[in-house]
C-alpha cells in the first residue's frame, strides 16, 4: 500500500495543470507553487505584488492546513520573482506569515509566472518531529 497522498482544499486555487495541491508522503508534504489567484473565482489578485504575495501565502496557508500543519511546520520554501526589486517588500511580507526559525529558502529571478503572476511560492512542511 502507498504511503502518499494527494492534499485538496476548497480554500486554495484548484490545480490549473496536471498536478495536485501538495503530495503528503509520510510525515512530509510537498507543497506545489501557488500563484496569487483568489480560490472563489481563479483570478488573479491586483498587480500590487504586496497583495499578490498575501494571496501566494494565504493560499499556501490554507493547503498547509488540509494537510495537518500551518506555515511554521514549512522548513523550505522556493520563492520566485518576476521583478528581484520586489526581494524586499516579499520578504517584509513574508514576515507576517512566518515565525522564526524561518524555513530555508531560495529567491530565484525569473522571467515570466502563469497567469502574469509577479510571485509564486513553494515548499516542503514536515509534520511531527
Amino acid at each position: 500500500m502507498s504511503n502518499r497522498a494527494a492534499i485538496h482544499t476548497d480554500r486554495a486555487p484548484a490545480a490549473i495543470g496536471p498536478y495536485s495541491q501538495a503530495i503528503k508522503a509520510g510525515n512530509t508534504i510537498y507543497l506545489s507553487g501557488q500563484i496569487p489567484l483568489d480560490p472563489t473565482n481563479m483570478e488573479l489578485v491586483g498587480g500590487d505584488i504586496e497583495l499578490q504575495a498575501r494571496q501566494v501565502f494565504d493560499n499556501m496557508a490554507a493547503v498547509c492546513r488540509e494537510a495537518g500543519g500551518s506555515l511554521s511546520d514549512v522548513v523550505k520554501l522556493n520563492l520566485y520573482l518576476t521583478d528581484l526589486d520586489n526581494f524586499s517588500k516579499v520578504n517584509q511580507i513574508m514576515e507576517e506569515y512566518f515565525d522564526e526559525p524561518y524555513p530555508a529558502r531560495a529567491a530565484v529571478g525569473v522571467k515570466a509566472l502563469p497567469r502574469g503572476s509577479q510571485v509564486e511560492a513553494e515548499g516542503i512542511m514536515l509534520l511531527g518531529d
